[in-house]
């Protein structure tokens, strides 16, 4: 069976580290893109077979630069299977003060834009490699968050309901040349984006569950699926909500803390 060829971004840390570790384990060859080039080097050095993985120390708001690192893959690898556009930051912000208005830009250009920059110089490759009989995998990694607005998220809540419908939307387009996009909603997973959360996290799952759960979903090529299952029940009542039960549920949340304009990934 030949090995996967699997493209992550945001692999520095978190989910994307988890995948890569997964996905290593497997037998895959992995291109691992994240701004810390270090922290990369390092991920690579402890994996199986560290000399068939390639790093790309590359900001995701660089769309150049992703492409570029797109091509070096698709050259080292000779295609790709699965593209995991995984990279994204969180931090609370407010309209009201005009300064989260920067922040708010960078997490959708991180988190959205960048998803699609991500997809966008593979689709090429997996449509000719589909003639061949070699189905492709775009993966976006969407969340709960994404399901019904947060207060105090509303950039994050905003991005990764975006992802979702882009997604969906991708997935319609994909389907003439089978490729299918995958979905997926992280529920609370215990990675750095979550630990500074000041508030109870239920189902919080480890990132290597996560990771190995993702995996299958990705196999199977399923359209959409929330990571941990419970998560996904939390969901469909969440989106059955009335409007006005909703609020007087969630207006007075826990918020997560505001900062400075965070770096991507």
């Amino acid at each position: 069976m030949t090995p996967l060829r699997v493209f992550i971004t945001g692999a520095s840390s978190g989910l994307g580290a988890a995948l890569a570790r997964q996905y290593a384990a497997q037998g895959a060859t992995l291109g691992l893109l994240a701004r810390r080039g270090e922290a990369l080097t390092a991920l690579i050095a402890s994996l199986p077979n560290p000399r068939r993985h390639r790093a790309y120390a590359v900001d995701v708001r660089d769309h150049a630069a992703i492409g570029e690192a797109a091509q070096a893959f698709l050259a080292h690898a000779g295609g790709v299977d699965v593209v995991i556009a995984n990279a994204g930051i969180s931090v609370g912000t407010l309209t009201e003060h005009k300064e989260d208005i920067d922040v708010f830009a960078d997490i959708l250009a991180t988190n959205v834009t960048a998803t699609a920059a991500t997809f966008s110089p593979f689709i090429a490759a997996m449509r000719a490699q589909q003639t061949l009989g070699t189905p492709g995998r775009l993966v976006g990694i969407g969340s709960v968050a994404g399901i019904r607005g947060l207060p105090g998220a509303e950039a994050y809540s905003a991005s990764k309901a975006a992802v979702i419908s882009y997604c969906e939307s991708l997935r319609l387009e994909m389907r003439p040349y089978g490729i299918r996009v995958v979905t997926i909603c992280p529920g609370y997973i215990d990675t750095p984006m979550t630990q500074i959360n000041p508030y109870p996290m239920p189902f919080l799952m480890a990132p290597e569950k996560f990771a190995a759960r993702a995996a299958q979903v990705i196999a199977a090529g399923a359209s959409y699926t929330v990571i941990p299952w419970q998560m996904g029940i939390v969901a469909k009542v969440l989106r059955l909500l009335p409007n006005t039960v909703y609020d007087w549920a969630f207006s007075k949340a826990p918020q997560k803390p505001r900062k400075s304009r965070p770096a991507a990934p």
